[in-house]
């Protein structure tokens, strides 16, 4: 199934060179409740994402479609990759950060912190020194709809910084409504960082924040962006460090300076996107229930 090429809203001139005018929007598969946490296998020329509410993961190969991934999933939300190619997903269910092993084992990272269950990790990073970046917002815990409905029991809604060597976990930010996509910078300065607070409560935020990377820690954040329809769910940047964010129905793209460059309208809420293919130039979008891809003319940086 395919969507014309009507799909692309120029809104700055140097979104053309960003774009390919007679690319179309592909609907890969439409079956899901809520798609979320796309994630490239490269080495495997194979994509991997969730599907929240069914309790699943899938799998979407070119040329032979999709099948199922891992079932039950425990409520897996974001998923990304670390240095030895193995899957870091972000549990609801477990309330953890998970690593799949290369012999299919799921080993249990982290899900507590000081001695208290997390909330519901949600998206997640892996910095080039080998360190994972996760939020950690309710979604999970608020019903039985992405998860098991629970009390929460850390007092906020925190981002941290998990490293693998010493097993130690740190918050890096604690002044956000609910924590949401994040990602890195190219050059790894800058963290970025979502609010989605107003999923819940229209005087909370949406927008996406940037801080600057000092080692293990977080230092002057700021604002980068205001979402103007939608929600910032999650995003990715290309290796110029522009932003391909959700936003609403469809995909915003904004400049490293926060100036909005066009749009991807996918016609259906959009909760994520991840930069696949052989060159990284496919743009898979993840909405509603659909998982999408258009070609661009960007390339994803990859971390790591």
């Amino acid at each position: 199934m395919t969507i014309g090429g009507d799909a692309i809203e120029i809104i700055d001139k140097r979104f053309n060179e960003l774009t390919i005018s007679t690319a179309s929007l592909d609907v890969l598969y439409n079956d899901c409740v809520w798609a979320e946490g796309p994630v490239w296998f490269g080495d495997g020329n194979y994509l991997v994402w969730s599907d929240i509410p069914n309790n699943r993961m899938l799998k979407w190969v070119p040329e032979l479609g999709v099948t199922p991934f891992r079932t039950p999933s425990n409520f897996v939300n974001g998923n990304t990759r670390d240095h030895q190619g193995r899957l870091i997903s972000c549990s609801h269910g477990a309330r953890a950060v998970l690593r799949t092993e290369p012999d299919g084992t799921i080993t249990t990272l982290v899900d507590r912190y000081l001695g208290k269950r997390l909330n519901s990790p949600n998206d997640v990073v892996v910095k080039s020194d080998g360190t994972i970046w996760f939020t950690d917002p309710p979604y999970g815990i608020l019903s039985h709809h992405e998860g098991y409905k629970s009390d929460q029991e850390q007092a906020g809604c925190y981002v941290y910084r998990f490293d693998p060597a010493d097993n130690s976990l740190t918050v890096v930010a604690d002044d956000f409504a609910k924590p949401n996509g994040l990602a890195f910078s190219p050059d790894e300065s800058i963290l970025y960082i979502s609010d989605t607070g107003q999923s819940h409560d229209p005087h909370w935020p949406a927008h996406i924040r940037q801080f600057d990377v000092n080692g293990s820690r977080l230092t002057n954040p700021r604002l980068f962006a205001d979402i103007d329809s939608g929600l910032p769910d999650g995003f990715r940047l290309d290796t110029k460090g522009n932003i391909w964010t959700s936003a609403g129905p469809g995909v915003n793209v904004y400049d490293p300076g926060g100036t909005l460059l066009g749009r991807i309208k996918t016609g259906a809420p959009t909760s994520n996107v991840v930069f696949g293919g052989p060159q990284r130039n496919r743009l898979f979008i993840t909405c509603s229930q659909f998982l999408m891809a258009i070609d661009v003319n960007a390339k994803g940086q990859q971390h790591p």
